[in-house]
C-alpha cells in the first residue's frame, strides 16, 4: 500500500506542476488576446482570472504532495554516497523551482491583476 501511495503521490506531485505552468501559458495567450482589443476585455477577464486562481490551486497541491513526498522517502535507495548527492541536487531542485514558481505566479499575478 505505501509504494501505491508514493506512485501515486508523485503523479499527483509532477501533473499538478504541469498544470500550474499551462496556466501560466494559458494567461499569457490570453491576455494577449485581449491587451489588443478592449472589446474581448470584458470577456476574457473572467476566465484569466479563473487560471489564475487554477494556478494557486496547481501550486497548493504541488506544495501538499511535495510535503507527503517527505514521509515516503525512501533512504539509502542508491547507496550512501549517491543518496548525499541525491539529496543535494534535490535540494538544489527545490530551490530554482522554488523561484520559478514565485516568479511565474508573479508574472501571472501581474497580468491578471495589473
Amino acid at each position: 500500500m505505501k509504494k501505491a501511495l508514493t506512485i501515486f503521490t508523485g503523479f499527483i506531485h509532477d501533473f499538478a506542476a504541469g498544470c500550474w505552468a499551462a496556466t501560466v501559458f494559458a494567461i499569457y495567450w490570453i491576455h494577449r488576446l485581449h491587451s489588443g482589443n478592449s472589446e474581448l476585455t470584458s470577456i476574457l477577464m473572467p476566465l484569466e482570472r479563473d487560471f489564475f486562481y487554477l494556478g494557486l490551486a496547481c501550486t497548493g497541491i504541488v506544495l501538499i504532495t511535495g510535503m507527503g513526498r517527505t514521509f515516503t522517502y525512501i533512504e539509502n535507495f542508491y547507496g550512501k554516497d549517491a543518496e548525499k548527492l541525491r539529496k543535494r541536487m534535490l535540494v538544489a531542485k527545490h530551490i530554482l523551482l522554488f523561484g520559478i514558481f514565485g516568479g511565474g505566479t508573479y508574472w501571472q499575478y501581474t497580468m491578471v491583476f495589473g
